[in-house]
C-alpha cells in the first residue's frame, strides 16, 4: 500500500463482530481493520475533486461537493438537515433529480446509542450502516414509513423528549453501557402520543410503528479508547501519522489524534 494516491471517499461499513471498515482511496480499498495497531501515514496533496461531478475545486462544500452541484442537487437542499420540511410529498421535485431516488423511498425512524439515547430517521436500506457511522452501539427500529418527508414529522414529535445529535467527542473516549431501547422506545411514544395522534390521522396508512425487533448490538474494532480527544485538521496540517488505535463512526482513532474520514471527503491523499 506504499505511496497510493487518490481521493477518498466515507468509509465503506460491514456488520460484523466487530465491524468491518474499508478505507477507499481512489480505487483502491483498504481493510482498515487489518492496520490495527500499526504505523499509518498519509498526506493531503492539496487537491480536492469534488465527489458527485469530480471536478477540481479549491474549497468542498457539504463534505465532498463543489458549489455549484452543492446548489444543484436537492441532497444538499435545507430539507436533507430538516427533513420535516422535505417537499417531495408535495410533488414539487423534478421527476429525475435526487429526491425521487431517495426521499421517495421507505425510511425508517429509530432510536440509537451512541453518546446516549438519541432519535434519528435514514432509508430503511441504510439500517445498520447509519448506525454504525454514528458509533451506535445499539440501534433499534421504532417506526417504517413510505418517504423521507414522513420520518421527519415522526422525528420531530419524538425528539422533544430525547435527543436528536450525538456528542461525538463522548462517542469516542469509551464504549456506551448498554441501554433498555426497548423501554424507551415506549416511553417516548407515550410521551409523544399527542403529537403523534394528528400526524397518524393524515398517514394512518403509511406509518407503521414497530414493536416486535429487537436491538442490534454492534461492536468496534478498537484497541484503546483516546483519554484526551484531538482533531487532525488537512487543511491545517496535511500529515496525519501515528498507530491505528480504532475505528468508530466515521473516525480513524489513532494515538496521535482522530480524524473523521467523511469530513474530508473529495481530498486527494498520499498514502504511504
Amino acid at each position: 500500500m506504499s505511496f497510493l494516491t487518490g481521493k477518498i471517499t466515507k468509509m465503506s461499513v460491514e456488520l460484523t463482530n466487530p465491524v468491518t471498515y474499508h478505507f477507499h482511496l481512489g480505487e483502491e480499498k483498504i481493510l482498515a481493520n487489518s492496520l490495527l495497531g500499526e504505523k499509518i501515514r498519509f498526506r493531503f496533496t492539496g487537491e480536492i475533486r469534488c465527489i458527485q461531478c469530480d471536478r477540481k475545486i479549491s474549497k468542498s462544500f457539504q463534505q465532498g461537493f463543489c458549489f455549484p452541484c452543492f446548489k444543484r442537487l436537492n441532497e444538499c437542499n435545507l430539507c436533507n438537515i430538516h427533513p420535516e420540511k422535505c417537499r417531495f410529498y408535495e410533488g414539487v421535485c423534478n421527476n429525475d433529480d435526487w429526491a425521487h431516488a431517495h426521499c421517495g423511498k421507505e425510511h425508517a425512524v429509530y432510536l440509537a446509542n451512541s453518546s446516549g439515547i438519541k432519535v434519528g430517521i435514514t432509508r430503511n436500506s441504510h439500517i445498520p450502516s447509519r448506525w454504525i457511522d454514528q458509533g451506535a452501539s445499539q440501534g433499534l427500529v421504532i417506526a417504517r414509513v413510505q418517504n423521507r418527508y414522513q420520518s421527519g414529522l415522526v422525528e420531530v414529535a419524538i425528539k422533544q423528549y430525547v435527543a436528536d445529535k450525538t456528542n461525538w467527542r463522548a462517542m469516542l473516549k469509551s464504549e456506551n453501557s448498554i441501554q433498555n431501547l426497548t423501554s424507551k422506545r415506549e416511553e417516548l411514544l407515550t410521551l409523544a402520543k399527542s403529537k403523534l395522534s394528528p400526524i397518524l390521522e393524515r398517514f394512518s396508512d403509511d406509518i407503521q410503528f414497530v414493536s416486535s425487533e429487537e436491538a442490534t448490538r454492534i461492536h468496534y474494532p478498537i484497541l484503546e479508547y483516546p483519554k484526551k480527544i484531538t482533531t487532525f485538521d488537512l487543511d491545517k496540517n496535511p500529515v496525519v501519522e501515528g498507530t491505528l488505535l480504532g475505528l468508530k463512526g466515521q473516525y480513524l482513532i489513532l494515538d496521535t489524534g482522530v480524524i473523521l474520514v467523511r469530513k474530508f471527503a473529495g481530498y486527494c491523499l498520499q498514502w504511504g
